[in-house]
């Protein structure tokens, strides 16, 4: 904290806060809704290469899976390329074909469970203090998906498909006349 400004006639002295940013990072959101794991985690950036990871990283956990359902929004980065590009075309084909996609509407962010996850991340790991390294994120980010994952934390979705269909108005027949 800098020096207080000095008081004007009539008003106190106020603090002067100085923000000093140690950097940024990039957290993805991984979670099994119902069965109460997270697999959430930081890396130095958001690039194909580290989304590619953590896509093994799912698939390793899995292995007796004969297909693996994905919900992600639709980030330029979450597709069979990127995988084929870190991998190379049989391996990363073999990973990206043991997955179900299925993509989140574009402006339906509050459907997506990955937004759940990183609220809950946001306010039970990082809270309102600053991470002063990359590495202390990391090391943070094990711990709390250490602890929720003993706790099984699930998220209890409750938007059904008729619920959807309503709000997104899909049982309106389209007329051509």
């Amino acid at each position: 904290m800098r020096q207080p400004r000095p008081a004007k006639p009539g008003k106190p002295a106020r603090p002067d806060n100085e923000y000093k940013r140690c950097g940024t990072a990039n957290v993805f959101g991984v979670v099994e809704p119902k069965g109460g794991r997270h697999f959430t985690t930081a890396t130095s950036n958001r690039s194909a290469d580290q989304f590619a990871h953590i896509i093994k990283h799912i698939v390793d956990r899995y292995p007796n899976a004969g297909t693996i359902h994905l919900v992600m929004d639709n980030l330029n980065i979450h597709c069979r390329k990127s995988l084929v590009d870190s991998f190379g075309e049989q391996k990363g084909g073999k990973l990206w074909d043991r997955l179900t996609v299925h993509y989140t509407p574009k402006h339906g962010s509050w459907l997506n469970q990955a937004e759940i996850e990183l609220s809950l991340y946001s306010r039970q790991c990082l809270g309102k203090r600053r991470i002063p390294s990359l590495g202390k994120l990391q090391q943070e980010t094990r711990i709390w998906n250490r602890s929720v994952n003993r706790k099984r934390t699930k998220i209890n979705w409750r938007f059904t498909r008729k619920k959807a269909r309503r709000v997104f108005k899909y049982n309106k027949l389209q007329s051509n006349s």
